[in-house]
């Protein structure tokens, strides 16, 4: 894994700093824990309005990133549609690479 972006997200999994599933990634937006929600570019409509919708509600940042197979790969898991991160640290140097890849 070279991506920088996988790396990161591989990392804040196993630092216990990641959520992934529909369900899990709403509880942690709904309870203020969300820092950083990322959806999947292959994402269907409905859950990618449903996730904007509710970040927008809290104001939480939301980015597309990857397929959900991409983003499975990343976190050692099946396909993942969506995920959170619920660190502050591990969000912002997402999105900075996000924002600048390497």
């Amino acid at each position: 894994m070279n991506n920088p972006i996988q790396s990161t997200l591989g990392l804040a999994m196993r630092a216990g700093k990641l959520v992934a599933g529909d369900e899990a990634v709403m509880k942690v937006i709904r309870s203020g824990q969300a820092q950083l929600v990322i959806i999947a570019h292959d994402a269907a409509y409905h859950a990618r309005k449903k996730m904007n919708d509710k970040c927008k509600s809290f104001r939480i940042p939301i980015a597309e990133y990857g397929t959900r197979a991409e983003l499975g790969s990343c976190i050692g898991k099946a396909e993942r549609v969506v995920i959170a991160i619920t660190d502050e640290g591990f969000a912002e140097l997402i999105t900075k690479r996000m924002e600048k890849p390497e």
